[in-house]
């Protein structure tokens, strides 16, 4: 479905969905022999009866079956390496943040996020986790009988809309440095809404504020090559009578003036450092996704002075 400017979703439509494709991958990750990450509230998350459809849907778009896509297992452990190196950058990156003294950390378009429940935060953190109202809803309630290690505060509101006044209205403390994060979010904000994003970043981040961001960066013409394997699968699928709505790439804004993100905080002041996805998953052991898939990556990591 065409996204529009004020669109909204659930856990489990639209852009809800891409995050339990993720979860999935982090469920599959933590299963697996030898995990880069330990995320042991993924599984329960993606694992209730009202995601049924849900799953089908996301594992048929990673994987599908061999004999319509021989390549297809090779495409789905490519989508779990890839999750699993960018939650331990990113985990890394909280971890560092909090040896530092950052006490206050906001997830922006949390999803199905859990790092308030599993990470080894120091006492008196606080996690801010901003989504949409059913998206919190619904990790709240699969999650009721687990305990945050850091005081979580679920701050639902669209980011499209006053997102500074909801953070400050749940607590949030401008004059404290702050680790934010915006991890698997661009592609699906308006240009005009990331830009926003980052200026209420700028502008609520004290001295000593970290900020880390999951830059996409995509090969238009492998991609083309991508979505027509993806459009060959998905007539065989039909034709199955199988459900095909799922697609990430219908989801995202494709609108034009989207800023580069290290360029955007370093033009602001910041002191940034980019990280190649690929060379970060070879750093970690990890077989990088091959080189015809359309994604190049790249993991921005700023400090306000």
């Amino acid at each position: 479905m065409a996204r529009t400017a004020d669109d909204s979703w659930d856990i489990a439509t639209s852009v809800g969905a891409t995050a339990v494709m993720v979860a999935l991958a982090r469920a599959a990750e933590t299963a697996s022999a030898d995990p880069l990450i330990r995320d042991q509230f993924a599984e329960p998350l993606v694992s209730t009866p009202a995601l049924d459809g849900v799953r089908e849907q996301v594992t048929a778009w990673w994987a599908g079956a061999e004999d319509d896509d021989p390549d297809g297992a090779v495409r789905a452990q490519e989508m779990i390496n890839y999750q699993a190196v960018r939650t331990h950058f990113f985990d890394a990156y909280f971890a560092a943040a909090a040896a530092a003294g950052i006490r206050q950390a906001v997830i922006v378009a949390a999803g199905l996020d859990s790092r308030a429940y599993r990470l080894d935060w120091p006492a008196g953190t606080t996690v801010y986790e901003i989504d949409l109202p059913k998206v919190l809803e619904y990790k709240a309630e699969t999650l009721a009988g687990s305990t945050p290690i850091a005081v979580r505060r679920p701050v639902p509101v669209d980011l499209r809309h006053d997102w500074p006044k909801a953070l400050r209205e749940a607590g949030y403390d401008a004059s404290q440095p702050t680790a934010w994060l915006a991890e698997g979010l661009l592609p699906f904000l308006p240009a005009a809404a990331q830009e926003a994003l980052f200026v209420s970043i700028d502008a609520l981040s004290a001295s000593g504020s970290r900020v880390a961001v999951e830059n996409f960066g995509v090969d238009v013409d492998k991609r083309r090559e991508a979505e027509e394997r993806w459009a060959e699968l998905k007539a065989k699928r039909e034709a199955r009578g199988q459900d095909t709505s799922f697609n990430p790439f219908d989801l995202w804004f494709e609108d034009e003036g989207r800023p580069d993100c290290g360029e955007w905080f370093a033009t602001h002041g910041w002191t940034v450092q980019t990280v190649n996805a690929r060379e970060e998953a070879t750093r970690l052991g990890r077989e990088p996704q091959n080189d015809d898939r359309p994604f190049a990556n790249t993991f921005i990591t700023a400090t306000r002075g």
